[in-house]
């Protein structure tokens, strides 16, 4: 059985146990995190029984059976907790089959119940849940971030991409917070691995026609590289033997050199990308052959910014469900470390809006995460506990002894 079954099975036979677990899980523990329908919908069946104040969620404390000392039995009429909790659990049973969810009977109740070792732990096996959760919905955007890219891709277009950028970034705020930790990027401490040129998506043709365009029009009208070099970068292109002759481009712009065949094909040289088998010389002179080139740089390279947005975001949403598929990975660090890989969206978004003049949309494009104000009070809540919890302290102790707060912030070096 996997680890995760057990944790939904183990929650579950807690409360169905201890109903008095409730108010402790249900202030960030959802129905949806649950993986499998059947423990959502009976999970959301005791919420609502408990908030309706069935009288199971809140058992009575009756009196001791007694043994008969004559007969030496026990009294075979039940308690008045074993009424309420078999009424607790019956109300359930329906409530739950009265949604879409069909199929749950008492058998399996009692199979839940057999599968919690503690029903005091039910924080902890919430905190598993949860867990499972975080890694089920950072995959789950991560895989619609990357079809949206491919999408984006035929149409040659970008706004759905920026707007699931949006809305990822959104979700790992969100879920940053229900854990408690910071919504902020955290390098992993060693490089992620990069998607295998097999899985790349093939560039289209009109792109590297696109590319192959600009190059020879900045060749031809060198005054048009003083609007671009403040948005088009080098790894913009698509080729990498593209990207080596607008850096080129840009050198000689920059000290103020002529500009042509002759001397890029020579700043190629003189930056070693003939020596190292990038480009060739033929290559730079068909390249930035400006004899037939009359177009509109603004233009191609717009569209060289948008291809370079685009692909960026499809490689992170590749590497952020990675992160999301590694079950040890705690959400702390799988939180960080996806704020990290879509961090340099930011940028090339930010340069594709000046490139288009297009206005800021709040509701469509992706901003840099904000560290948290402070650490939720959920945080200190047993779920999250990495201990037993400690006694209250004394009335003497209380005024000198930190808040839990500052407590947590001080001893929390990284994300867990």
């Amino acid at each position: 059985m996997r680890p995760l079954l057990q944790a939904e099975q183990a929650v579950l036979g807690a409360v169905l146990l201890d109903p008095g677990q409730l108010p402790r899980l249900s202030a960030w523990l959802r129905p949806g995190h649950f993986y499998r329908p059947h423990h959502a919908a009976l999970y959301a069946a005791l919420l609502k029984l408990h908030a309706a104040g069935h009288p199971g969620a809140t058992p009575q404390p009756s009196a001791p059976a007694t043994r008969d000392m004559k007969a030496g039995t026990w009294p075979a009429t039940p308690t008045a907790g074993s009424d309420q909790r078999l009424a607790w659990m019956d109300a359930a049973i329906a409530e739950a089959n009265s949604t879409e969810v069909r199929g749950l009977t008492a058998v399996y109740l009692h199979t839940l119940i057999a599968a919690c070792p503690r029903p005091a732990h039910a924080p902890v096996y919430g905190r598993m849940v949860l867990e499972g959760a975080i890694h089920r919905t950072v995959a789950a955007h991560a895989t619609r971030l990357h079809q949206m890219a491919r999408a984006d891709t035929l149409r040659g277009s970008a706004e759905d991409t920026l707007r699931y950028v949006r809305v990822l970034l959104d979700v790992l705020s969100d879920l940053a917070r229900r854990w408690g930790t910071d919504s902020r990027p955290v390098a992993p401490p060693t490089p992620l691995p990069q998607p295998a040129a097999a899985h790349q998506p093939p560039v289209s043709e009109k792109l590297l026609a696109d590319e192959e365009y600009l190059l020879a029009v900045l060749t031809a009208h060198p005054d048009a590289l003083g609007d671009l070099v403040g948005w088009l970068r080098p790894e913009d292109f698509a080729e990498t033997g593209h990207g080596r002759i607008y850096r080129c481009l840009g050198a000689l712009h920059h000290r103020g050199e002529p500009i042509d065949e002759v001397t890029v094909l020579w700043e190629a040289q003189r930056r070693g990308a003939l020596a190292d088998g990038t480009l060739t010389a033929e290559d730079v002179l068909r390249l930035c052959d400006s004899k037939s080139a009359a177009g509109i740089a603004d233009y191609l390279g717009e569209q060289v910014v948008r291809a370079s947005l685009v692909r960026t975001a499809a490689d992170a949403a590749r590497q952020v469900r990675a992160l999301a598929d590694d079950e040890s990975l705690a959400p702390g660090r799988l939180i960080g470390y996806a704020f990290h890989v879509l961090s340099p969206l930011e940028d090339i978004r930010r340069r594709w809006r000046a490139a288009t003049g297009a206005p800021e949309a709040a509701s469509a494009t992706p901003r840099a995460p904000q560290p948290t104000a402070r650490v939720p009070s959920s945080r200190a809540d047993a779920a999250r506990a990495r201990s037993r919890p400690h006694p209250p302290p004394s009335p003497n102790a209380r005024s000198s002894a930190p808040s839990p707060v500052s407590s947590a912030r001080s001893s929390r070096r990284s994300p867990s």
